[in-house]
C-alpha cells in the first residue's frame, strides 16, 4: 500500500485520500491565523506577528524517532535571530520560505509564526590569553585569543607602576637593616646574637617617601586575566573572598589542566604500553607527550632523562636509593645545606647510617644565603654527593646553585638539585646548571598532586641499578634472570600515575604561554611590594632577608604564636602557612621553632597584599589579642 505524502502542492498530495469533511487549505490557514492571534505576546500572538522585527518564537524541540523519554536538562535560552541572517540551504525544499516544514503543508505552515532555525552556539572564548594547551593528539585547547590585549584599567601591573621600590630599593633597605644589626653587635656586646631579626624600630619611610619608578619599566601583565582562569580562587572561606597565600605549600591548577584531566579519563584513559587497542595508544601518546613536556621544559638533552615520580620527596629517595646506595661507601661524605627541606636531608641521613658515611652541611649567613667559602672548605676527595635546594622553602632564598654544582663537579661529586620551589618562579635550565640530578614535583608548579620529576643525565641514568621491580620496568624475566629496560622506564615500576603526568604536561604549558619570564618579573614586584607591607607592621620580624629571593615571606608577629597569627588571617579568608614547614634546621638557626609564612603566585595581587597587611596592623595594635 502506497501512503500519499504532503507535498509543496499543499493538499492536492492528497487528492482521493482527504475524509470528506476536512477543511480546505485556505480555512486551515484562517484558523490557525485566528488562532496564534489569540495567543497573549511573546508566545506568538498577534502582537509578535505584527511586528517585523520582532524577537521570533523559538523552534519546537523535535524529539528524534526512538527518544521519546523526558529530557532532564532544561533548555537554555535561545538568543532572537533575524530569519535573514540565517543561511539558506538552497539544495533543501525546507530552507525557502513558503516550502513545506518537516512535511507540513505550504499554506499552514505560511500561516506559522516564522522563527529562525537553531544555529550552534559560537565557540566559548577562553577566560583568559593565556588558556592554551598546545596538547598534540585529540584533546584541543579553547581557541586561542590575542595575547596583548590592552591592560584593564584596574590592573596593577607591576609594584614599581605605583612608585613602590624595585631591585635596588629592596637591596638598600635590606643592607641598611643588615648594616645596622652589624654595627650594634661588635665583638664583646652582650647584645650580640647569633639569630637575625629585622630591627623594627628602623622601619623605612612609607612609600609616599620613596622615588617613583617609571610604570613602563616591564611591561604590562594582567593579574585578573589570570586569576579567571583558576576557579578556585572565586572561593570564598568565612564569608570572604578566598586569598591563597600559601603557593610554597601547593598552588592552584587553571582551568586548562581540570579539563585536561577530565578529557584524559572521558577519552583517554588505559593503562599504557604493549596494548594493541585505540585507548591504550591514545593514553601512551599523552602520558610519553607529556614527557617529552617536561624535557623541554627543564632544557633536558632527551626525553629519556626524565622519570616520573610521584614527588620531591619521591625523586630525591630513589636517587638516594639507587646512585647512593650503588656509589656510597664507608667514610664517604655527603654535602647538604643548612636550608634544606627535610625532604633533602632524611633520605640522605638514612644513606649515611647505612654504609658508615659522614653529612656535612653548608652553613648560611645571617640574610639566610649559604655561605660559599665554608662549603669550599667541606668538599674532599670523599664526597660523593652534594644536595642542595634552589630556592629555600621556608626562608625564599635563590641559592646559587650553578656555582655550587661547579664546585661539587671540581671535587668528583655528583650535584642534585632540589627544585621544588623554583620551577614555578624562574626559568630552569638543568644543562645550564648541570645538575647530575634535578627533582621537582606537579603540584607546586599549578599542576596535579601525585606527580613528580626526576631529571637525570643519560649515562649516568643507564649505570644506576633499578629502584623498585615489578611491572612495566622489565624486558625479560625468567626464574633464573631479570632484564631490565633502560632509563626511563627501568625506574617507573608498576602502573604509573599516567592521568596527573598527562595534567602537568598541561601546566607546564601553560607557564610556558603566560611566559617564566613574565611570571618571575611580576612575583618580583609583588614580593617588594609585599616585603614593605609588612615592614610597616610593628613588631614584625622578617625570617630571611638574602639579597636574592624568591615569593617566600616568612614572619614573626611579637605576642603572638605563629599558629595564632595563621588562625586570624583564616577567619579573614587569608590563608598561609604556619609552623616549622618541614625546615626545622633553618629555623633553629634563626632562633625559631615555627614561623607564619605568606608565599606568592603569580595570581595573587597588590590588593590581596593589602588586605594581609591590614589584618597584621590590627594584630599588633591588640598587643596579642586575637579579634576585633
Amino acid at each position: 500500500m502506497t501512503i500519499p505524502t504532503p507535498t509543496s502542492e499543499g493538499l492536492a498530495g492528497l487528492a482521493g485520500a482527504v475524509p470528506a469533511g476536512l477543511p480546505d487549505e485556505v480555512t486551515l490557514a484562517r484558523l490557525a491565523g485566528e488562532f496564534f492571534a489569540a495567543l497573549p505576546t511573546g508566545f506568538g500572538g498577534a502582537s509578535a506577528l505584527s511586528l517585523p522585527n520582532a524577537p521570533r518564537a523559538p523552534a519546537p524541540e523535535i524529539i528524534p524517532p526512538g527518544n521519546v523519554g523526558p529530557t532532564l536538562t532544561a533548555a537554555a535560552p535561545v538568543a532572537p535571530v533575524r530569519a535573514e541572517s540565517v543561511p539558506i540551504d538552497h539544495a533543501s525544499a525546507a530552507g525557502r520560505p513558503g516550502a513545506p516544514a518537516l512535511g507540513v503543508p505550504e499554506a499552514y505552515a505560511a500561516a506559522l509564526p516564522t522563527f529562525s532555525p537553531p544555529v550552534s552556539p559560537p565557540p566559548l572564548a577562553p577566560s583568559t590569553p593565556y588558556y592554551f594547551l598546545g596538547e598534540a593528539g585529540a584533546f584541543q585547547s579553547a581557541p586561542q585569543q590575542a595575547a596583548h590585549g590592552a591592560p584593564r584599567a584596574e590592573n596593577r601591573t607591576a609594584a614599581q607602576s605605583f612608585g613602590l621600590p624595585g631591585e635596588a630599593e629592596l637591596h638598600s633597605i635590606l643592607a641598611e637593616l643588615a648594616g645596622e644589626r652589624r654595627t650594634a653587635s661588635v665583638p664583646g656586646s652582650s647584645a650580640a646574637s647569633p639569630y637575625y631579626f629585622l630591627d623594627t624600630h628602623n622601619v623605612p619611610k612609607p612609600e609616599a617617601d620613596l622615588p617613583a619608578t617609571p610604570s613602563a619599566a616591564h611591561p604590562a601583565f594582567d593579574v585578573h586575566a589570570v586569576r579567571r582562569d583558576f576557579p578556585i580562587l572565586q572561593e570564598r572561606v568565612n564569608g570572604r573572598q578566598l586569598i591563597w597565600f600559601d603557593n610554597a605549600a601547593t598552588t592552584h591548577k587553571p582551568q586548562a589542566v581540570i579539563d585536561r584531566l577530565a578529557y584524559f579519563y572521558q577519552h583517554e584513559n588505559s593503562n599504557i604500553h604493549r596494548a594493541a587497542h585505540e585507548l591504550a595508544a591514545r593514553a601512551t601518546d599523552a602520558y610519553e607527550g607529556a614527557r617529552n613536556k617536561v624535557a623541554r621544559f627543564l632544557g633536558a638533552a632527551s626525553s629519556e632523562e626524565i622519570i616520573f615520580v610521584r614527588g620531591t620527596t619521591e625523586g630525591i629517595n630513589l636517587i638516594a636509593k639507587t646512585w647512593g646506595w650503588q656509589n656510597v661507601g664507608e667514610g664517604d661524605e655527603i654535602i647538604v645545606s643548612n636550608l634544606e627541606h627535610h625532604a633533602n636531608i632524611v633520605p640522605w641521613q638514612q644513606l649515611a647510617a647505612a654504609k658508615g658515611a659522614k653529612l656535612k652541611v653548608i652553613p648560611v649567613d645571617d640574610t639566610g644565603q649559604v655561605r660559599l667559602d665554608e662549603y669550599r672548605k667541606l668538599l674532599s676527595d670523599r664526597t660523593k654527593i652534594v644536595s642542595v635546594t634552589q630556592v629555600s622553602n621556608a626562608l625564599g632564598t635563590v641559592v646559587p646553585v650553578k656555582e655550587i654544582v661547579d664546585l661539587a663537579h671540581r671535587a668528583g661529586a655528583v650535584a642534585v638539585v632540589d627544585g621544588a620551589q623554583s620551577v614555578s618562579h624562574m626559568r630552569v635550565n638543568v644543562q645550564d646548571i648541570d645538575a647530575d640530578f634535578f627533582v621537582f614535583s606537579g603540584h607546586k608548579i599549578f599542576g596535579p598532586t601525585g606527580i613528580g620529576v626526576v631529571y637525570g643525565k643519560r649515562h649516568i641514568l643507564e649505570d644506576m641499578p633499578p629502584w623498585q621491580g615489578g611491572g612495566n620496568m622489565i624486558a625479560d624475566v625468567t626464574f633464573e634472570k631479570t632484564v631490565y629496560h633502560g632509563a626511563p622506564t627501568r625506574f617507573e615500576a608498576g602502573t604509573g600515575n599516567i592521568a596527573d603526568a598527562v595534567g602537568l604536561g598541561a601546566a607546564l604549558d601553560y607557564v610556558e604561554r603566560i611566559g617564566m619570564e613574565n611570571i618571575a618579573r611580576y612575583e618580583h614586584d609583588l614580593l617588594v611590594y609585599a616585603t614593605r607591607g609588612l615592614l610597616t607592621v610593628p613588631g614584625l620580624k622578617l625570617i630571611g632577608t638574602a639579597r636574592d629571593k624568591a615569593s617566600v615571606l616568612s614572619f614573626v608577629l611579637d605576642g603572638y604564636r605563629p599558629e595564632e597569627v595563621g588562625k586570624a588571617l583564616n577567619e579573614e579568608g587569608i590563608a598561609v602557612r604556619s609552623g616549622h614547614h618541614c625546615a626545622q634546621p633553618i629555623l633553629r638557626r634563626f632562633g625559631q621553632e615555627a614561623t607564619v609564612r605568606p608565599s606568592l603566585a603569580f595570581y595573587n595581587t597588590c590588593e590581596e597584599v593589602d588586605t594581609l597587611v591590614a589584618v597584621l596592623h590590627r594584630l599588633a595594635r591588640g598587643k596579642g589579642r586575637i579579634g576585633r
